[in-house]
């Protein structure tokens, strides 16, 4: 029997073989027959949107101001310069998000996946918005299966379910079976998103300048920048053949790294539009119910292990990955093997971005300050002319690491203060693939809350050196240098830089949760201390006007 296991990542039996030079939509009429050539028309067209205006664009912005601008009226009154301050302005701003539908829907779900990127507020309170989506009428969906496939859906589908499995911001997945027999997921893009997402990008990039240091966004993630990214991730998700063919990509990607513990999903040789994507359906337990996991037999250390190993290989070595990793986007298979899910948002690196990161993560292995700041340089998040020796000065790399639960609350913020000086006067900027690399690592990192609380995390980081040295150790000396790949890796610079010392054999998930408590309880003090300060003296204060009054 044909197989395509050969060509990519797929499940053993599957409802069909992918063949991908056979797959029509991957010649697309409307780029000349090229699919590459989709993608540099959603980038020209991205950048296109979001190019700086001096007059606003349409009447779509009197709407965003009118909603946005409540919600920071509301917190300049009530929140700004309090204890609650952050925290209240991201309750002010979920709802204005969900009323303005769903471009910044798709925002404030990117925001929420990027916890240790934007502030913690910000993150929880936008996490509300993953599952906020009403999803449209089945009439509708219908109208635009019909147009996108050409025929009525009875000509396509022996089935269609009307209840939608999951609703999102651009699209909503729907359950069917093809009149062939296969059982199948049907995303299917709500039917204005396109239009509302050009005027939205628009009327983003012109308020975004007005808000730079009007509100407390992380410092090196500006609302301009922010802007531009969000452009260049939603742009190429409104075209679904893009996103098919992110998944042969990955797919493909895992079979060259020898990568077998996860796989994608096929998408269908034919029924793959601009706004229509039929795809297998695989099936699976969602990705934070690890108790029923366990009980059916599965590893869900080994599952977190085997899941951040394929990602590094194909951000290191090949420079594709997953791009917006999160518990929607996984489901762990009876056989352990992960499944991918929603290739939208994929991460693509040139060869000189890929050489960075490569060298980044080599760097941090063996505590190469030098090559981690140079791989940051040429990964665009510091200026192509910066002094590295001085920005590891400036920012005190080179010093001993300090056990942040040693400092009291005022050293911490004054650290955190003089860090953030330091990388802005150096014109430090946080770039797509930078981001989106650091958000994934991030989720894959706080899964270890329930995958593997009690895993040592200087055991797992010496097991996955050690797979890359064995397995693609020659590759790695070739892209960066013998010297670099071979470096011994540095155990005790971890332990240092996560606040631990020598003397902490093990460190285990709950160990660093109980310390992010303390400096965040610490810190939470600190806010509340400086609060009621500021209410004892505006008390004072009051009590001096009325001595002075007229009796």
């Amino acid at each position: 029997m044909e197989t395509d296991l050969a060509v990519g990542a797929f499940t053993a039996n599957g409802p069909w073989t992918v063949d991908r030079d056979a797959m029509a939509w991957r010649h697309p009429p409307d780029s000349g027959g090229d699919i590459g050539e989709l993608r540099l028309v959603a980038g020209r067209l991205a950048r296109e949107l979001v190019r700086r205006r001096r007059w606003p664009p349409g009447i779509r912005v009197g709407t965003v101001c009118r909603h946005l601008g409540g919600a920071l009226l509301g917190w300049g009154l009530y929140d700004r310069g309090t204890a609650d301050s952050r925290a209240g302005l991201s309750r002010r701003l979920r709802p204005a998000f969900e009323l303005l539908g769903p471009t910044y829907i798709k925002l404030g779900q990117i925001l929420s996946s990027g916890e240790g990127i934007f502030p913690e507020e910000l993150v929880e309170e936008f996490r509300l918005l993953r599952d906020r989506v009403p999803p449209e009428p089945f009439p509708v969906v219908r109208t635009t299966v019909e147009e996108e496939l050409g025929r009525p859906l009875s000509e396509v589908f022996v089935s269609f379910d009307a209840k939608p499995i999951a609703s999102a911001s651009i699209a909503q997945v729907h359950a069917a079976t093809l009149r062939t027999g296969e059982r199948v997921v049907v995303k299917v893009q709500r039917r204005t998103v396109d239009s509302l997402v050009r005027l939205d990008l628009a009327a983003m990039s012109w308020l975004a300048p007005l808000l730079i240091g009007r509100i407390p966004v992380a410092a090196l993630a500006n609302p301009p920048a922010l802007v531009d990214l969000f452009a260049e991730t939603i742009v190429e998700e409104l075209d679904f053949r893009l996103e098919a063919e992110n998944m042969l990509d990955l797919a493909a990607v895992f079979v060259a790294t020898g990568q077998r513990a996860v796989v994608v999903p096929r998408p269908h040789p034919v029924l793959v539009t601009r706004r229509v994507l039929v795809m297998e359906h695989l099936h699976g337990f969602e990705w934070g119910d690890a108790k029923g996991m366990q009980a059916a037999g599965i590893d869900t250390a080994l599952v977190l292990r085997s899941s951040l190993i394929s990602f590094l290989e194909g951000a290191l070595l090949h420079g594709v990955f997953h791009g917006d990793l999160h518990g929607g986007n996984l489901l762990v298979q009876r056989d352990g093997t992960v499944a991918l899910l929603d290739f939208g948002i994929t991460g693509r690196l040139d060869e000189a971005k890929r050489l960075a990161f490569l060298r980044l993560q080599m760097g941090a292995t063996t505590n190469n300050l030098v090559a981690q700041v140079e791989a940051l340089r040429d990964l665009g998040a510091l200026p192509a002319d910066a002094d590295i020796d001085a920005v590891i000065r400036d920012l005190g790399l080179n010093r001993p690491a300090v056990d942040p639960t040693t400092l009291t609350a005022e050293e911490l913020v004054g650290e955190l203060r003089e860090v953030t000086k330091a990388l802005l006067g150096y014109g430090a900027r946080m770039p797509k693939e930078l981001m989106l690399f650091v958000k994934d690592i991030l989720f894959l990192n706080s899964a270890m809350a329930t995958m593997a609380p009690d895993v040592d995390i200087l055991g797992e980081i010496l097991a996955v050196v050690t797979y890359f040295t064995e397995r693609h150790g020659d590759q790695i000396a070739r892209d960066v240098g013998t010297e670099l790949a071979r470096g011994s890796i540095d155990l005790q610079g971890y332990r240092a830089a996560l606040g631990f010392t020598e003397e902490d054999r093990e460190i285990t998930f709950q160990d660093l949760q109980q310390r992010r408590e303390l400096i965040r309880h610490r810190l939470q003090h600190r806010e509340e201390h400086r609060e009621r300060r500021s209410f004892l003296r505006a008390v004072a204060g009051l009590a001096r006007g009325r001595r002075r009054g007229p009796a």
